[in-house]
């Protein structure tokens, strides 16, 4: 007797499903990538009950005639893809064929969809129940397709006992419609709840993609967070492949653009965290650690970037065919696009942080009579142990004082209105590019200054740690070769078959780094030597944050990277604390030496040394504007 049978085509569909649509979320998803494969410019989403009782998607884009509207109702009928080869290179955000039939089969679905350019009144409406068709009809419309989905899960009982409430299923399918409509922001989106419009996106007219994503941003979650451009390329070195050909294929190019959020801003979770592989929202565990190894000591540790980026690669270059829902993606380079979306952030935080040269070198406003021009740099606190590496302050020569400009009239104060908006500018000037005025300090601490754009308060104890943290560095980088201290007691270090493979590949870059690790067996390795300014208690963990560093931060890691956690606890016991009085002068030097640090708007650590209050905010916080 056979065992094995042939499933039946409906049970077949009723597999995919559960594969496919997961919730009512995945119903909205697959239906909206099809409309918008279909080149529609207005999308209208309505739900309710949170999905389970009606989905309907509706588009302007290009239609189907009455046979293609019957043939996407059969598995793997699609118009995206014809050979096995187009597999990889897939353009588009849909290509198996297998949603509407998997859709259909587990709910009451009607297709009423009418081809742009037909010159004919009449469209084709299809009616399915569970997946038996019940009508093909000649039904009116205006030309695009509208997808109505009924009763989801009405023949899978089990399935429907699963779904979460009406409140959480509209959250992830609201979530889903935002990535949407980030990505596509020439696309106008229409989102009704219960009939109930949630919010009307208008298609943003600009060719300007950064301006684009950012209105689309404000009119989606609203907001001031300051927001840094993203624009970088580059392109992959050309594949030789010698059982084809002797030449080299063309080099693939890559691109990275888009907004990412200013030192400050971030968030205690990765719900911020946008990224669009070809308009495609995905996860990928190597582009969150490249944000995090881009930002670095600007971030907070336990804490996220915000950001909304666009990678743009060929499509050879990324497999988008390796997850059910097509979540997630695999480049075929990993490490090298790790690497560049890392390089592309930090590099956008340094022109941030960079100085304007205009700014610099006309003065905004002249120095206070009463001071000298050039100010000398103050004697070191009393509490402070003397010693030439961390003596505050170090700076390589005179420093001009911090411009004083006196303060405007009430009449000239600037009004909300006249503030410019921070978001809306596509290069916001850096804080400490504009001239401060000191006012005073309070709690011993926290520095009062004016600026033309409001209110700003520093932390003296966090500004002196980065100053003297970017110091050190700079002595250490310029003291040579890296260094190589020899342990006394060698010890033997037994490492996982995956660590000790990757650490295997690295024992070039690990003695660059002045780390003495020898293959010892197996997987045994054998330490013998770590830089002086780097203390190993426990030897294992080392070399496994070790690794867990390479991986991170790539071939590129300098053998300072090892010890910055030191030199951060040491700049931290030496940098002023509260309480430490302070003078005018020595303050204003204060100030200067943090416009000259490369990344001046976070301690070592990822804090705050600076926070800005606008005068909009002033305003609010004072009832003066709503």
């Amino acid at each position: 007797m056979n065992r094995i049978r042939l499933l039946p085509e409906q049970v077949a569909n009723q597999i995919a499903a559960g594969e496919v649509v997961e919730r009512p979320a995945s119903v909205v998803k697959e239906l909206v990538e099809n409309s918008l494969d279909a080149a529609a410019t207005r999308l209208t989403v309505e739900i309710q009950a949170g999905g389970r009782s009606l989905v309907r998607v509706t588009d302007d884009g290009l239609g189907m005639s009455r046979d293609d509207a019957l043939l996407c109702l059969e598995r793997h009928a699609t118009s995206k893809i014809v050979r096995a080869e187009d597999l990889s290179s897939i353009a588009t955000l849909g290509f198996r064929g297998e949603a509407l039939p998997s859709i259909a089969s587990v709910s009451r679905f009607t297709l009423t969809t009418r081809e742009r350019g037909d010159d004919g009144p009449e469209g084709t409406q299809v009616v399915i129940n569970g997946g038996k068709i019940l009508a093909v009809k000649a039904g009116g419309g205006a030309p695009g397709t509208t997808v109505e989905v009924r009763q989801l899960f009405f023949n899978l009982p089990a399935r429907r006992k699963f779904l979460r409430s009406e409140e959480t299923e509209s959250a992830h399918i609201q979530h889903y419609l935002s990535l949407a409509a980030l990505a596509f922001p020439a696309v106008a989106f229409e989102f009704l709840k219960d009939s109930r419009l949630v919010w009307q996106l208008p298609a943003v007219k600009t060719a300007d993609k950064w301006l684009a994503v950012r209105e689309r941003l404000r009119s989606l979650q609203g907001g001031d967070e300051k927001l840094l451009a993203v624009d970088f390329s580059a392109q992959f070195p050309p594949i030789i492949d010698e059982a084809e050909s002797e030449t080299p294929a063309a080099p693939a190019s890559f691109a990275v653009w888009g907004l990412i959020g200013a030192p400050g801003v971030s968030r205690s979770t990765r719900q911020d965290q946008r990224v669009f592989v070809n308009r495609r929202p995905v996860e990928n565990r190597g582009i969150n650690f490249a944000l995090l190894e881009g930002y670095h000591t600007a971030l907070m540790k336990g804490r996220y970037p915000v950001c909304c980026l666009f990678v743009e690669v060929e499509a050879a270059e990324v497999d988008v065919n390796i997850h059910p829902a097509k979540r997630e993606v695999k480049f075929h380079r990993e490490r090298a696009v790790r690497q560049w979306i890392g390089q592309a952030v930090r590099e956008t935080l340094l022109k941030f942080h960079a100085p304007a040269p205009a700014a610099r070198a006309a003065p905004i406003a002249p120095p206070t009579p009463a001071e000298p021009a050039p100010v000398s740099p103050p004697a070191p606190a009393p509490q402070r142990q003397p010693g030439d590496l961390l003596n505050w302050p170090m700076s390589p020569a005179p420093i001009a004082p911090v411009a004083q400009r006196p303060a405007p009239p009430a009449s000239q104060q600037p009004l909300p209105a006249q503030v410019p908006d921070q978001p809306v500018t596509p290069h916001p000037s850096a804080l400490l590019q504009v001239p401060l005025r000191l006012v005073g300090v309070i709690g011993r601490l926290y520095v009062v200054l004016e600026s033309d754009r409001g209110l700003v308060l520093l932390d003296q104890h966090a500004a002196h740690e980065r100053i003297l943290f970017e110091q050190m560095m700079r002595r250490l980088e310029g003291s040579g070769p890296s260094p190589s201290q020899r342990l006394l007691l060698p010890e033997t270090i037994e490492l996982s078959a995956r660590d000790a493979q990757f650490l295997r590949e690295q024992l070039s870059t690990l003695t660059r780094l002045g780390v003495g690790l020898s293959e010892f067996g197996e997987r045994t390795f054998l330490l013998d030597a770590l830089p002086p300014f780097v203390k190993a208690s426990q030897p294992r963990r080392f070399i496994l944050e070790l690794a867990d560093e390479l991986k991170a931060a790539g071939q590129e890691v300098n053998a300072l990277r090892l010890g910055e956690s030191v030199v951060a606890k040491t700049v931290c016991r030496h940098a002023v604390k509260a309480n430490d009085p302070l003078a005018g002068p020595e303050l204003e030097n204060l100030i200067e030496d943090l416009r000259h640090c490369v990344m001046p708007y976070t301690c070592p650590h990822g804090r705050p040394t600076l926070i800005e209050m606008n005068f909009r905010e002033l305003e609010k916080k004072f009832g003066r504007t709503q």
